[in-house]
């Protein structure tokens, strides 16, 4: 089951805010918390009430808390590997190692009494996963989660994105990754332009973020890397179905009532002959075979414009496309609307008989489109 997160840091925050925000996700369904403890300093009693105060309640409200920690940080509070019951007794149920030890420790670690799940950064493509698996843990008790990057231009490339991910994704391991909000204006640092993984998503809608790690396949869980997100952002992300790639669509004036009801009311199958130059979903041409469809707006064709066949072509008529490359227009095919600029990139991902939907624009709740 795939799940989406937020992430709160209580020593840049108020106690009664975070339990709003936590509150406010835990309605939209959010299921996981991530938190920091590699900024933190203080008294060691003081944090472990304060981050226990708020996991405690994260739990009541049926969502799971891990919680990022280096080495440096069981040394400072004075944590063995071999004794995670400070990370139990404030309520995490696991543990993020932002940097890892030799190996050795970490697959002890997975056999901590508590349950408590041990993730793994999954951002540097080196042999640390296979180090560790070396060393026989429990590896149903390994997640991973990707970095987020809060300095614009240094979040990961896409190829080593796709590298780091297939390399956890092949051994089964569940793997997380970051979102940033374009409404939460503070992080664990500092130094805040955005707090997502892939620098590709730094301007994007957070729909589109989102949906673009889940469209990858490597991804379950999708994390808002910094706070606050505006509770349009959560509804917009929580009315994302992360098992069918949905994409946003203006449709075109003059559009009629039946070709919306065929663009918006249909779940499309992508039929597995492919062509180079559209997706074609044709069980609307059966369905709909006895219905009019007149031509219209019977222009020249674009990359991501959406496709009706009119009367005119016979036996098509009624079937839905999308345009992979531009065409020309015999006269023959209504262009009824477009994919939404920010993911016309979305249809690379798209692969013969998958299933896919369309949500228009206007009705997503979402404001930085």
């Amino acid at each position: 089951m795939k799940r989406l997160g937020i992430s709160i840091y209580p020593e840049h925050s108020f106690l009664e805010r975070d339990k709003a925000y936590l509150r406010l996700a835990g309605r939209h369904g959010f299921k996981r918390v991530f938190t920091c403890l590699l900024s933190v300093h203080g008294d060691p009693g003081q944090l472990k009430a304060r981050f226990a105060e708020l996991n405690r309640y994260a739990k009541q409200l049926g969502m799971e808390v891990v919680v990022d920690v280096a080495p440096r940080v069981f040394q400072a509070l004075g944590i063995s590997y071999e004794d995670l019951s400070f990370f139990h007794e404030i309520g995490a149920d696991g543990v993020r190692l932002d940097i890892g030890f030799s190996g050795l420790e970490e697959s002890v670690m997975t056999f901590n009494p508590y349950g408590l799940k041990i993730e793994l950064n999954m951002s540097n493509a080196t042999k640390y996963l296979e180090n560790i698996m070396s060393y026989q843990p429990n590896s149903s008790q390994i997640w991973g989660c990707h970095n987020f990057y809060p300095h614009r231009y240094t979040g990961l490339s896409y190829a080593h994105f796709i590298e780091c991910s297939q390399m956890f994704k092949e051994k089964g391991i569940r793997t997380a990754a970051f979102v940033t909000s374009h409404s939460a204006t503070f992080g664990p640092w500092p130094v805040m332009e955005g707090l997502c993984t892939l620098e590709m998503h730094r301007q994007l809608p957070i729909t589109v973020q989102a949906k673009h790690l889940f469209a990858t396949g490597l991804i379950d869980d999708v994390i808002i890397g910094n706070a606050y997100a505006s509770e349009e952002e959560l509804r917009a992300l929580s009315q994302i179905n992360p098992e069918l790639l949905s994409f946003t669509v203006e449709l075109a004036e003059g559009t009629s009532a039946l070709e919306r009801k065929v663009v918006l009311e249909e779940v499309h199958l992508y039929r597995g002959d492919v062509s180079d130059y559209m997706v074609r979903s044709t069980h609307t041409r059966n369905k709909y075979k006895e219905m009019p469809f007149p031509a219209h707006r019977t222009v020249q064709i674009q990359r991501g414009d959406l496709l009706i066949d009119n009367e005119l072509y016979g036996q098509y008529k009624g079937e839905l496309q999308i345009a992979l490359k531009p065409m020309k227009n015999s006269g023959k095919t209504n262009v009824v609307g477009r994919i939404v600029p920010d993911e016309v990139f979305l249809l690379d991902y798209l692969k013969p008989w998958d299933k896919f939907a369309f949500v228009e624009k206007e009705n997503q709740a979402e404001r930085n489109l």
